[in-house]
């Protein structure tokens, strides 16, 4: 897999920025997603914060209100913006957020290049992984944001994510016997602190699906009332249905009259009934999921079927990644004996270890180099704007 670079990263996410406007840059289209301008800034801010402010003697930080302004949720080291007001935020401009990024990768690198201690080490490498996932955050964002508008503007193309589609699979079950496996990551190589400790499980023997639900098996799904029949869904989901007015999966348009059609980056497309189905919630995986007679894996079940990921351009039979997040059936929960990692960025995985569930793989979205076998990623279950999709399994009785 890639190995990852400062300047590389860095430069990824201004070229995913580059083909927005100012405009564009500035907008938050929900509570949920966070302005393009605001992600390259916070991602800033986390290497100025936890890495050159400790670490690099005399460092002058960029502005001292930037620290408020973009703030996650790291509650240690100071008070915030709330995050649903994020679009309000219209000073500093893009172009200012470029002078920033600017002014903290030549600190980094004079940082850097007078050779690294173990912390420095560990939280670039830690700010490198973390702007992946807001690379990620980015796109999926910025979809959003544009669906909104009703001329359907066109972002364009991701480079990486067209080459990284997933070939069809053929269709099918593979059996796994199950019995004690271990799951977890183990090893020097970069994790999250929640991808471990690495430990044992026990496993019912189980089926699982050789490729990912389709947009087509989806459209059955809503043709056959999926959206309208309270028994598949979970009471809170059927809330969410009705809350939502969902009848269909977001972006989705089923209601023209004519042949189905789906936003995405390249603008209003048909819809692809081969396609990967992706950006459904937990609670619409879980409704499909009984719909089809089947279920949703766990995520240990998911991780001792899954192969490793391959290299960036090489088909992926099966869709284990690349193509949607896969939702699994378990809560994001500690792995027996989790400690998250020490200071203030211990906050950056285990608070939220609450009212959400566990995907894994990666999606179209996810820079290379950034997936492995033990990533979890966790989202609340209703969230329907992440490029999520499904993998089913069943019981060996």
């Amino acid at each position: 897999m890639n190995e990852l670079t400062y300047d590389g990263v860095r430069a990824l996410t201004e070229t995913l920025a580059e083909p927005l406007s100012p405009e564009d840059q500035t907008a938050q289209s929900m509570p949920d997603t966070s302005p393009t301008k605001w992600h390259r800034a916070h991602t800033t801010w986390f290497f100025e914060t936890f890495v050159l402010g400790p670490h690099q003697p005399g460092y002058r930080v960029f502005d001292d209100g930037y620290g408020y302004l973009f703030n996650s949720y790291y509650d240690a080291v100071g008070a915030r913006h709330p995050r649903d007001q994020r679009g309000v935020i219209t000073r500093p401009g893009a172009d200012e957020i470029r002078v920033y990024r600017e002014h903290v990768d030549d600190a980094m690198r004079t940082l850097t290049a007078r050779g690294d201690s173990d912390d420095v080490e560990f939280l670039t490498a830690l700010g490198l992984h973390h702007e992946q996932q807001h690379q990620e955050l980015l796109l999926t964002d910025i979809k959003h944001v544009l669906s909104q508008n009703p001329v359907r503007p066109v972002y364009g193309k991701v480079a990486y994510a067209t080459a990284r589609d997933a070939a069809p699979a053929p269709r099918g079950w593979r059996m796994h016997d199950g019995g004690i496996v271990a799951i977890g990551h183990v090893g020097e190589a970069f994790a999250f602190d929640n991808e471990g400790p690495h430990h044992e499980v026990l496993l019912q023997p189980f089926e699982i699906a050789q490729s990912l639900v389709t947009a087509g098996e989806w459209l059955a799904f809503v043709d056959d009332g999926g959206y309208e029949r309270s028994e598949l869904w979970m009471s809170d989901g059927w809330y969410a249905v009705q809350a939502g007015k969902w009848r269909a999966p977001i972006y989705w348009d089923v209601t023209s009259g004519e042949d189905a059609s789906v936003f995405t980056l390249d603008g209003q497309q048909p819809l692809d009934a081969t396609a990967a189905m992706t950006h459904v919630s937990w609670y619409e995986a879980d409704a499909f999921a009984r719909w089809a007679g089947a279920r949703l894996p766990t995520e240990a079940e998911w991780e001792a079927a899954a192969p490793d990921p391959i290299d960036v351009g090489e088909r992926d039979a099966g869709g284990w990644y690349g193509s949607a997040w896969q939702w699994t059936a378990s809560a994001y929960v500690a792995y027996p004996g989790f400690k998250p990692a020490r200071g203030a960025v211990g906050e950056y995985n285990g608070k939220f270890m609450v009212n959400t569930h566990v995907l894994r793989g990666s999606c179209w979205a996810t820079p290379p180099g950034h997936a492995r076998r033990t990533y979890r990623n966790f989202y609340t279950p209703g969230s329907r704007w992440c490029a999520s999709g499904v993998r089913l399994a069943r019981d060996v009785s």
